[in-house]
C-alpha cells in the first residue's frame, strides 16, 4: 500500500513538473518571445536618430541573433555578436583605407575575418567577422560610413530590446526540468533492475531481451541528464527568477555521479547476466536454484534505488534490499564447495549489489561541485 502510495505521488509530481517545464521553458516560450522581441525592435528601429534610421531592417535581425534559450546565454551572445560586427567594420574599414575593394581585397577581408572569427576568445557571434567586412565592402561600398554605423547601432538596439524581452517575461530558468531528467535517469535504472529480476522469473530462457541491449541508452541518459545541469546552472546566472527557486545544484550534481557508478555496476551485472542466458561474449553459468535469490536481490536493490526520487533516503527499502543480498549470500557459503564457475554470475551481481547499496548511503555533501568537477567515468 504505502509502495502503491509512493508511486502515485511521483507520478503526480513529474506530471506537474512536466507541464511547468512545458509551459515556461518550452520551445513555444522561446518562439513566442522571439517573435515579440523582431516585433518591437522593428517599431523601435524608425525612432533611432541620425543616419542609423536608413537601415531598421537591422534591428529585428539584432533581437533575432539575442534570443537563447538562457539569459546568460542571450548575454554572451549579444555582446560577442556586437564585438564581432565592430571586428568585421574595422576590416573592411582597414580595406577601404589601404586599398579599394575588388575581388581580391574582399576575398582577403572575409578570409581573414573567418580566422578571427574562429579564435577561441570568440565563441559566439564569431561569423559576424566576415560577414560585416563582407556587407560593409559590398553593399556600404561608397556609403560604407553611414552603413557601418547604421549596421552596428540597429543590431545593437535589437539586441537590446532581444536581452529586455528575454530578462522581462519568464526568463528561462530550467533547474526543475534538469531535476526531471535526473528522477526520471534514476527511474530508468531502477526498471532495468526489475526487468532483469522479471527475467530470471520467466520460463528459461527469458523471451525478454530488451534488458540486454539497453547499453547504448544507459550511457546516452546519462550524458543527456548532466547536460540538462549544466544548462540548468547557466540558466541561473544573472536570473532574478533563481532567487525564488533556490536549489543545491551541486547536491544534483552529486546524486549524478552516484547514478553514473550505479550504472557501471548494472552494465557488469546485465553482462554477466545476459552471457549466463544466452552465452554472449564469455562463457558464464547460473544454477537454477539460485536464480530466485538473486532476482530478489535485483528487485529489492531497484526499489531502494526507485525511494531516492521520493526522499533523501529510505532506510527501509534499503533493509529489504541488505536481507536480500544477505539471504543470496548465504546461500553461496552453503555451496562453498562447488565449483566457483558456477558461482561466478551469482556472485558478481552479489558484489554490484553491494557496491550500488554502499553508493546509495548518506554522505555529506560537497561543497562547490560543478560540472566540470563531476567527469562520467570511463
Amino acid at each position: 500500500m504505502r509502495m502503491a502510495s509512493a508511486a502515485a505521488q511521483r507520478a503526480a509530481r513529474a506530471i506537474r513538473t512536466s507541464l511547468n517545464t512545458w509551459i515556461t521553458h518550452s520551445r513555444l516560450l522561446l518562439a513566442a518571445k522571439t517573435a515579440l522581441a523582431v516585433g518591437l525592435a522593428w517599431l523601435i528601429a524608425p525612432l533611432v536618430p541620425g543616419v542609423a534610421d536608413e537601415y531598421p531592417y537591422y534591428a529585428p535581425l539584432g533581437a533575432l541573433v539575442s534570443m537563447t534559450p538562457t539569459l546568460m546565454g542571450s548575454v554572451r551572445t549579444g555582446l560577442q555578436t556586437v564585438v564581432g560586427l565592430g571586428l568585421g567594420i574595422l576590416l573592411a574599414g582597414a580595406v577601404l583605407v589601404l586599398w579599394e575593394p575588388n575581388v581580391l581585397t574582399i576575398s582577403l577581408a572575409v578570409g581573414i575575418g573567418m580566422l578571427i572569427a574562429g579564435s577561441r576568445w570568440l565563441t559566439v557571434g564569431g561569423e559576424y567577422v566576415p560577414t560585416a567586412a563582407l556587407f560593409v565592402l559590398i553593399i556600404g561600398g561608397a556609403n560604407a560610413d553611414n552603413y557601418s554605423i547604421g549596421y552596428l547601432v540597429q543590431m545593437a538596439v535589437g539586441i537590446v530590446v532581444g536581452l529586455g524581452v528575454n530578462l522581462l517575461i519568464f526568463p528561462p530558468l530550467t533547474v526543475t526540468a534538469a531535476v526531471l531528467r535526473l528522477n526520471e535517469f534514476r527511474e530508468l535504472l531502477a526498471r532495468h533492475l526489475q526487468e532483469m529480476s522479471t527475467a530470471l522469473q520467466e520460463e528459461w530462457p527469458p523471451q525478454n531481451e530488451e534488458w540486454a541491449t539497453r547499453d547504448e541508452l544507459l550511457r546516452t541518459t546519462s550524458d543527456a541528464v548532466r547536460t540538462a545541469l549544466q544548462e540548468a546552472e547557466e540558466s541561473r546566472k544573472a536570473n532574478p527568477r533563481a532567487q525564488l527557486q533556490k536549489r543545491d545544484l551541486g547536491l544534483d550534481y552529486a546524486q549524478l555521479q552516484t547514478l553514473e557508478t550505479i550504472t557501471f555496476h548494472v552494465r557488469d551485472m546485465t553482462d554477466v547476466l545476459a552471457a549466463s542466458i544466452w552465452e554472449r561474449g564469455f562463457a558464464a553459468e547460473l544454477p537454477d536454484d539460485l536464480r530466485a535469490p538473486v532476482g530478489e536481490v535485483l528487485k529489492a536493490v531497484a526499489g531502494a534505488l526507485l525511494a531516492r526520487n521520493g526522499a533523501d533516503s529510505d532506510p527501509e527499502t534499503v533493509a529489504v534490499a541488505d536481507d536480500a543480498l544477505t539471504a543470496l549470500l548465504d546461500r553461496l557459503d552453503e555451496r562453498s564447495e562447488t565449483t566457483s564457475s558456477t558461482l561466478s554470475v551469482a556472485l558478481a551481481i552479489a558484489m554490484n549489489a553491494r557496491r550500488i547499496l554502499a553508493a546509495l548511503a548518506p554522505k555529506p555533501p560537497a561543497a562547490g561541485n560543478a560540472p566540470q568537477r563531476h567527469p562520467a567515468p570511463e
